[in-house]
């Protein structure tokens, strides 16, 4: 039963991440109506981002501890980086250490401005271009960023720690029941099933409860009636795109910990997350949650040595047989409305 529940909690974990890109691919998709190939690089920036603040809150410079000395008898020379300059050295090695939360703050901004620039500076010229060009087009952008991230970082991942006060694991077993040491789980792991919860939740709640989110609602189910209604929806939906990656950005930033960031860590999630997204179905933003969670836990049981050494191999084929399998017996998807890419 502890080898049942902790597998859960792995697909739970690895279902967060699916769900949160197929949540934005999904968002892209049901409002413009684009095919976004670009979409597993924005989850790849945001990673970076949290490497980016990382490095900028680590900029030292070079000052004299007289209380401290070689072996010459010489005040020693010690690299001091400015934020413990600026805030002290236990404000400043806080903020150092907690650099991967504050990456959060960092990234939106910077996702906003990213989405935005696509949105206007590409997407848009396709709008009514064939899905085949998007993907093309799209699949090229993505290949663009991910060489423009190798250029500057290095084709090496970058470890880009938790902060030490969420480092180590948390006995969950305990906490149902079992007895202690039976279910031990990362703590950083949990913080990020939480958080994708938090995150998914705050996207649902927006479009169901803002007058924003009824018009964006309204706008995925008949475009063409809101407009007339003189309603600018394409200004709503270029916001939608650049919430859009704002989420994609987020969940990078607080899975570097989990997974070092690499510059092509967004294509080895795109691929399965566009599975993630034809399951639940095309256009709907429950299905792209219900199947990122649904599949994350299908691979992680498929991944125990007991099924592994009876079919080998199937922890890598498992999402892509229950998309067959699912696809046959129901084009649209668990969730999807009838006649989007059907």
């Amino acid at each position: 039963m502890d080898a049942i529940i902790l597998q859960v909690l792995n697909g739970l974990d690895k279902g967060s991440a699916y769900a949160l890109i197929a949540l934005g691919l999904t968002l892209i998709f049901g409002t413009l109506g684009v095919v976004n190939f670009a979409h597993g690089a924005l989850f790849m920036l945001g990673a970076f981002c949290a490497v980016t603040l990382s490095r900028l809150l680590t900029i030292s410079h070079v000052t004299v501890d007289s209380t401290r000395t070689d072996f010459l008898g010489n005040p020693l020379k010690v690299e001091t980086p400015y934020v413990v300059e600026w805030f002290g050295p236990e404000a400043g090695g806080t903020i150092i250490e907690w650099s991967v939360p504050l990456g959060i703050l960092f990234a939106i901004p910077i996702m906003i401005a990213v989405g935005l620039a696509i949105e206007r500076g590409l997407i848009r010229h396709f709008y009514k271009r064939p899905h085949a060009d998007q993907i093309l087009v799209t699949f090229g952008l993505a290949i663009v960023l991910q060489e423009i991230i190798k250029y500057f970082f290095g084709a090496n991942p970058i470890p880009t720690p938790a902060p030490p006060a969420l480092v180590g694991s948390f006995d969950f077993g305990v906490l149902i029941g079992f007895d202690p040491g039976q279910i031990i789980y990362p703590y950083w792991r949990l913080i990020y099933f939480v958080f994708a919860a938090i995150l998914i939740g705050a996207v649902f709640a927006f479009l169901q409860f803002t007058t924003f989110g009824m018009v964006v609602r309204a706008g995925m189910a008949d475009r063409e009636t809101v407009g007339l209604l003189g309603i600018d929806i394409d200004k709503r939906f270029t916001i939608m795109f650049a919430i859009a990656a704002v989420v994609a950005g987020l969940a990078g930033v607080m899975y570097a910990p989990i997974n070092s960031p690499n510059y092509h860590m967004g294509m080895d999630f795109l691929v399965l997350s566009f599975v993630v997204v034809v399951v639940g179905g095309m256009g709907s933003l429950g299905g792209a949650v219900l199947a990122g969670f649904l599949l994350g836990v299908l691979e992680s049981f498929a991944s125990m040595p007991q099924v592994t050494n009876v079919v080998p191999g199937i922890n890598q084929i498992v999402i892509y047989l229950v998309a067959i399998i699912i696809l046959l017996t129901r084009p649209r998807g668990l969730l999807g409305r009838k006649g989007v890419m059907e």
